[in-house]
């Protein structure tokens, strides 16, 4: 179940980020209060999946998760450029997550 939690956590991560963006410096309401809920639920699912997995797995995995999440989200939602060098560095960073999983 902790592995269920941290990808949940995970996917909150990106859903917060991405509300942040929307939320144009927090002058927008609705996505400032779809930020804190998601980045709340997000911050909890880690901590409970941290009741027994490592913080050494846990948190590059969460951080992982909502890195490679928002690279998609830039550039299929906000169209943000996918250049050659920006794309081995999402696979580098996606790779980082499969080994921390499999250490």
């Amino acid at each position: 179940m902790a592995w269920i939690f941290l990808l949940a956590a995970g996917i909150l991560e990106v859903a917060w980020a991405t509300a942040m963006k929307e939320s144009h410096g927090f002058s927008r309401l609705v996505p400032t209060v779809v930020m804190l809920v998601t980045m709340a639920g997000s911050f909890g699912l880690l901590a409970v999946s941290m009741r027994s997995l490592p913080l050494g797995t846990a948190y590059p995995v969460w951080v992982g998760i909502g890195a490679i999440g928002a690279f998609c989200v830039g550039a299929l939602v906000f169209g943000e450029v996918l250049t050659p060098l920006r794309v081995a560095a999402a696979l580098m960073i996606l790779g980082g997550v499969v080994l921390m999983k499999l250490a």
